[in-house]
This record gives structure tokens, sequence and C-alpha cells, in this order.
């Protein structure tokens, strides 16, 4: 019964589901669509909203760029390669080549989220190269469904709001939070490890299951595996020598690192910044030279289409779901406010959750998702008596839940594997429901 459902969904999926290009324009629409009658607002109103929220997103695209290439690029490495070779001799069959990718994945993901959203399908795509009989599709959809716990761990961009003092903290939850939560109760909280511990086994054993037999299996096409031939290089000028010279690979690494760790040392976040900086030298270092590095980032930035061709798209949708205009009412807010009226004291924080999946689907991203939903939600959670520790988690979990349906974070994942939305998001569906049930119970113990 449970691989019809998967065969299901993965048809279905393949069958309906356009490109991640055609779908950020179909939500483009329903967002304007929608906004116009629930918000009040005039066509004019909804069309300066988008546009005025097209390139809100520039210096993430290309953070997340930037981590594509690098990370790309670190995992080219001779010595990197050689290191996912040895691992991926690990697994001895496909079920646990599947199990394996989903742990790696989701246990990266949950300590940082740019750099486990890679590693996980460059891990994948080592083994792909090794183990005969695993389906390519369900290997990598494992590595990219680790990245739904993200915004439990530490990396998690509400918890680590909650946890920074200052007056964006207030003015973000109207007053409600004036000191910081520290993340002992969000992040470390023994309920939050619960949902993080049993999602993680959950995928593990699911994705196993979800394994195809006999003819249904789809191994990878070995044209998604080639990789340009390395060429011997000419020292024939004190150019070439130049080009080719390690010392100065090394001394910018070294400088890169030295600055990385200070950072670190004084208290410095793994986030975006942190973690393209500690790829971009690393690499630089790993490399036999200077040339070999920049041939491995140009083989990388190939990848890079779809995040430059659809973020400003994503930030458009972003500029309508928030955007008041005249009327004062958003449609993101309106969402909000809707489940704080249906709510009590021990529902709020899974519709809290409900919402923010909703949410995240037009507005994939965690600060984004903070900006929208805190002034509604925690005022809303504080006056049912939900710790805001609580409300803030709920928010967390929901922004990081339904990116298993949306195809805005599997971008630089597709790029690296070279595959396409429809060949991994069948997979995903089953994900989904499996850790909104997960979720949502933890969610609902944590209330009392």
């Amino acid at each position: 019964m449970f691989r019809k459902i998967v065969n299901f969904c993965v048809k279905v999926v393949q069958r309906y589901l356009p490109e991640p290009f055609i779908f950020a324009l179909l939500l483009t629409l329903v967002a304007a669509v929608i906004a116009m009658p629930v918000c009040r607002q005039t066509p004019l109103e909804v069309l300066d909203n988008w546009g005025g929220g097209m390139w809100s997103l520039l210096a993430f695209s290309m953070q997340m760029a930037l981590v594509l290439v690098t990370g790309s690029a670190l995992a080219d490495a001779p010595s990197v390669r050689k290191g996912l070779e040895a691992l991926s001799s690990i697994p001895k069959g496909p079920v646990a080549a599947i199990a394996l990718v989903s742990f790696i994945s989701a246990l990266a993901c949950w300590i940082n989220w740019g750099f486990g959203l890679i590693i996980g399908v460059v891990f994948a795509k080592s083994i792909a190269r090794k183990l005969k009989g695993v389906d390519y599709r369900l290997l990598i959809a494992s590595a990219y469904s680790g990245f739904v716990v993200w915004h439990g761990g530490i990396s998690g961009s509400v918890p680590l709001a909650l946890a920074t003092p200052g007056k964006a903290l207030s003015d973000a939850t109207m007053g409600i939070v004036r000191e910081p939560i520290a993340i002992s109760s969000t992040i470390f909280a023994w309920q939050n490890l619960l949902i993080s511990g049993l999602c993680i086994v959950a995928l593990v054993v699911v994705n196993s299951l979800m394994h195809p037999k006999g003819k249904d299996v789809v191994e990878v096409d070995p044209v998604l595996l080639e990789e340009e031939p390395q060429q011997s290089a000419r020292l024939e000028t004190p150019a070439d020598r130049l080009d080719h010279c390690r010392l100065t690979s090394w001394i910018i690494s070294f400088m890169g690192l030295a600055y990385f760790c200070m950072k670190m040392a004084r208290g410095g976040s793994l986030d975006l910044n942190s973690v393209v900086t500690l790829f971009l030298f690393l690499g630089i270092l790993l490399h036999k030279d200077p040339v070999g590095y920049v041939d491995s980032l140009t083989k990388a930035a190939k990848g890079c289409a779809g995040i430059i061709l659809q973020f400003p798209f994503y930030a458009g949708i972003m500029g309508i779901m928030t955007g008041t205009a005249s009327s004062g009412i958003s449609l993101a807010g309106e969402i909000s406010n809707w489940c704080v009226a249906v709510s009590n004291e021990h529902t709020f924080p899974i519709l809290t959750f409900l919402s923010a999946g909703l949410v995240n689907v037009f507005v994939p991203s965690g600060g984004g998702q903070w900006a929208v939903q805190a002034p509604i939600m925690m005022p809303a959670g504080a006056a049912l008596g939900v710790s805001p520790a609580v409300t803030g988690m709920a928010i967390a979990w929901g922004d990081a839940w339904t990116n298993l349906i949306q195809p805005f974070w599997a971008l630089p994942a597709l790029a690296i594997a070279k595959l396409g939305a429809k060949d991994i998001m069948g997979f995903c569906v089953i994900n989904l429901f499996i850790t909104g049930i997960i979720i949502a119970g933890g969610l609902l113990l944590w209330t009392f």
C-alpha cells in the first residue's frame, strides 16, 4: 500500500509539476489575484508591490550563488573527492545508500543549512558514481529532504533572532519580547530536540522504504556524472608560473581562514557569509593551484542560472504578500490573522505552524517569514498564554516544512545533481506528510 502511494505521488508530480521558473510565475499570478479582493488593493497597488519587491533579494541571491559555486568547487578539490569516495564505499546496497545520505544530509542541515544543502547532494553524487542499482531520483530527494530540519537547528534564523538582544527584537514582536530568549529554550529545548530527532529518524526510515524495486529503479544517466578532463599545465612563461603557483593559494587561504577563525573566536555565528568564506578559502587551499580553482569554479557557475533567473520573481512575490498599500492589509498578515482567530492555547502553535507553511510557499525566506508573522503571532500567542519561544519555533518549523515542496531552495541541489524539480518532489511529498505529523505533534506536546 505504501509503495502504491509513493508511486502515485511520483507520477502525479512528474505529470503536473511545471519547471521551477513556471512554478514561480504561476505563484506570482496566484498571489496577485488573491491579494486584490482579500487585501482590498487595486491592480496598480499590487503591481507596485510586486515591482518594488523584485530586487529586494539581490544580496541574498548572490549569497546563494556563492554557496553553490564555492561549495561545488570545494567538493571538486582532489582531497575532498577522495574523502567522499571513501565514505561512499560504506553502503553496500541501494537502501543503505539512501539511509546514509538521508542521515548525513539532515545532520549537516541541522548544523548549518547552507553547508548541509550542498554537502548532501555532493555526497549523493559520489555514491551514484560507485553504487549500481540505486535510484538516482530518490538519492537526490533524500539529500534534499534533510533540509526540513534546518530551522530547528543551530543556524535557524528565527531562534537566533529571538536570542539577539536589541531594539529590533522588541519591534519585530510588537514589544512582547523585550529580553532575548536563550537558545536553551528554543533550539536546545528538549521538545525541539525531540522534533528534530524524530524527523531525522523518519527521513532515514521513510526514504529507505521508498526505494523502488526491479524495473521501477531509475539509475543515474552517466552523462549527469561526466566531468571535464583535467589538462596538464604548461609552465612556459613567467605568467604561467604565476598562474600555477601554489604559494599564492596558501598565503591567501591562510589569511581567509585566519579571519574566519578570528571571527568565530569573537563569538561570531556560522551565518551564510561565514559558510561562503569557509567554502571559498578551503577550496582555494585544497586545489592544486589558483588556476585549478578558477576552472572548478567556472564549471560550477553553470548551475547558477536558476538562482539568477528565479530569485527576483520570488522577491516580487514577497512584495505582493507583505505589501499593504492604502488598505493597510497584507496577504500574509490576513493568513496569520485567520490562524489567530480560530486558535486556543493548545491549537495555536499548530495553526501557526500550518499558516507559516502556507506563507512559506509564497515567501520562502526565514527572515521574510519572521518579518511577516512575528508582529501578528507573537502578541496573539502571548494573549493566549503561549510561550514566545513556542510561538517562535512554530513559525520556524512551518517555514522549514514546506520547503519540501517549494523548488526555491532545491535550485542549488538540482543544479549540482543536474535534475529537475519534478524528478524529486514526488518523494518529498511523502516526507512532507510524515514530518508534518511529527512537527505538529511535537508542538502540541510543547504546550502542556
